[in-house]
């Protein structure tokens, strides 16, 4: 079918967005803020529009996403579904995240990456960047073999890496019920706990891994 023009006010907000970002932008091309106001000067809640279409398998990058990117710059990544065909702008993955909900995902993934752990405006280790965290959806594989998309906070980092991963769950389920009494009791700790406490021995295998072959000769010989 003819792909109707970004131009047409018939369409709605969204398609209209879509046609412009494929018609104008092109994909792994960046467009300003500024840019799509211009395109689009009668409508309030562009942006909003803009964000919907990540629901449809849309990526746009902003600079959360890009470091390289500038605060009002933004980057068409990948098409997503071709939301201006008949029967293609039905939403059937996860819902947009409101403010309120955004607030409501952090105070329950404790403000924290769920991924690599790292807090808001906490620097990562080997650069002077800032971490910044959103919600990002993970698609998740339920013990049924149905497909879930479900909110999880992450940092700007682990939100790029994490794009391809599938959340396996009925595999987690299963390795959890191979683990033996301790282990499970492990486990629950460190769930309720919110997190992973090292013991002395795990901490020293860790720190014996990033010696020097000589020095870990001299650990080895120091151990009976």
């Amino acid at each position: 079918m003819a792909v109707p023009d970004w131009a047409d006010e018939s369409l709605g907000t969204m398609k209209r967005g879509a046609l412009w970002l494929v018609q104008v932008v092109g994909e792994g091309n960046i467009f300003t803020k500024s840019q799509l106001r211009d395109a689009f000067p009668n409508i309030a809640q562009i942006d909003r529009r803009m964000r919907d279409l990540r629901d449809f398998g849309w990526k746009i990058d902003t600079s959360r996403e890009d470091v390289g990117l500038d605060i009002n710059e933004q980057r068409f990544v990948e098409q997503g579904i071709p939301v201006w065909e008949p029967g293609k702008a039905t939403r059937t993955g996860a819902p947009t995240i409101t403010a309120n909900k955004r607030r409501e995902l952090l105070a329950r993934d404790g403000y924290k990456c769920r991924a690599c752990g790292i807090g808001p405006g906490e620097k990562y280790s080997d650069t002077e960047l800032a971490a910044q965290l959103d919600v990002a959806r993970r698609p998740v594989v339920l013990p049924d073999g149905r497909r879930e998309v479900q909110p999880v906070i992450e940092c700007n980092r682990c939100r790029i890496g994490g794009r391809e991963l599938v959340a396996d769950l009925p595999d987690v389920l299963s390795r959890v019920a191979e683990l033996t009494m301790i282990e499970r009791k492990m486990l629950v700790s460190w769930i309720q706990e919110g997190s992973r406490r090292f013991s002395d021995a795990e901490q020293l295998w860790a720190d014996y891994l990033t010696l020097p072959a000589d020095a870990r000769e001299a650990v080895r010989e120091a151990l009976p």
